[in-house]
């Protein structure tokens, strides 16, 4: 029972397995409720944040495609932009386990047929439980069914919760199923475990969690090229948010498309060194030739080297450089052999 999520979503999802350049997303994408068309409705939904797409929410996930196949619609899935922690307190917002891109990636691989991407704002932070349920779910997604966590709550002062959303769906024709929390190793499947393993640089326990190893993935921007002028040319992923799970120096494995895994040391970071202010991930291929510039790029993260500090010079920048390629070195090799 420790493992039950685990082993029990071992083969119902491809996650996280292969990496795609491709530009376009294939699974319908509806951005706020007046964008739903007669052709998105009726669907059995899921709500939530969904951030990671760890393994409780494949677990979610594959109850939902169940209960859509059986009646013969759409597997619609609810999440919300910005994370409502990032509207209420931006300041004290837990990092972005995923950026909004990679989630709807992933939500597809999981077998979504549609995502529902609701815009978080002080409207729908003062809307009640109960006009949420009819405005989103009953006039706008016709839902015949809602698969939701035992845990799940929503509307102003999150009011809503299983019990009336039973309530409701007897009032306005529709169906609930409730998913048990997933477990592993006895504790709760959740993104926030997620976060706290990334913060104590716990990757074996992370990858546990979510069904694969944490990546970050974004495509391949040209930079200031100070590391080329060094001998250490980097793969620079600009992010859009700075509240990341993990900073510093690491050893990670770079997947793209066509390449086998290649391994590199990556930083996360602003870079204070050369007066950087935006935050980037910059990923050194060892050993590698060739260009990654336009290419989407999963950065996997093996284990950290070190924190990021600012050096007095850009040649002691370069000598720590050095250090760290060797310290990354030292663990694939050492990795190898376990």
């Amino acid at each position: 029972l420790a493992n039950r999520c685990q082993t029990s979503l071992r083969n119902t999802s491809p996650i996280g397995q292969h990496i795609s350049n491709a530009s376009v997303i294939n699974v319908i994408l509806i951005r706020d409720l007046y964008n739903i068309r007669a052709a998105h409705r009726p669907s059995v939904v899921s709500i939530g944040n969904f951030d990671g797409v760890h393994l409780g929410h494949v677990r979610l996930i594959s109850k939902l495609r169940e209960r859509a196949q059986e009646i013969g619609v759409s597997a619609t899935v609810m999440t919300f932009e910005p994370h409502p922690h990032e509207f209420f307190s931006p300041d004290n917002a837990p990092p972005r386990l995923l950026r909004w891109r990679d989630k709807i990636e992933k939500l597809e691989q999981a077998g979504v047929d549609q995502v529902f991407s609701l815009r978080f704002n002080r409207e729908l932070a003062q809307t009640s439980a109960e006009d949420f349920v009819k405005r989103y779910l009953v006039d706008g997604l016709g839902i015949r069914h809602v698969v939701i966590g035992d845990d799940f709550r929503f509307g102003r002062k999150r009011t809503g919760d299983i019990h009336l959303l039973r309530k409701l769906g007897e009032q306005w024709g529709f169906d609930l199923s409730a998913v048990e929390t997933c477990e592993i190793q006895g504790e709760r499947v959740s993104s926030s475990r997620i976060r706290d393993a990334l913060r104590v640089d716990d990757f074996d326990l992370a990858a546990r969690l979510l069904g694969h190893p944490y990546r970050i993935s974004g495509r391949v921007a040209h930079g200031d090229k100070r590391g080329r002028t060094i001998g250490f040319p980097t793969a620079n992923i600009i992010l859009r948010h700075d509240n990341v799970p993990v900073w510093g120096v690491y050893a990670v494995m770079v997947h793209s498309q066509g390449r086998p895994p290649w391994p590199g040391v990556a930083n996360m970071g602003t870079r204070p060194t050369v007066g950087g202010e935006r935050v980037f991930l910059e990923s050194h291929l060892l050993d590698f030739s060739g260009s990654l510039y336009g290419e989407r790029i999963e950065v996997e993260f093996q284990s950290k080297l070190r924190s990021e500090r600012r050096f007095a010079s850009f040649e002691a920048l370069k000598v720590q450089i050095t250090h760290d390629s060797e310290s990354a070195r030292a663990w694939f090799k050492k990795a190898q052999t376990r």
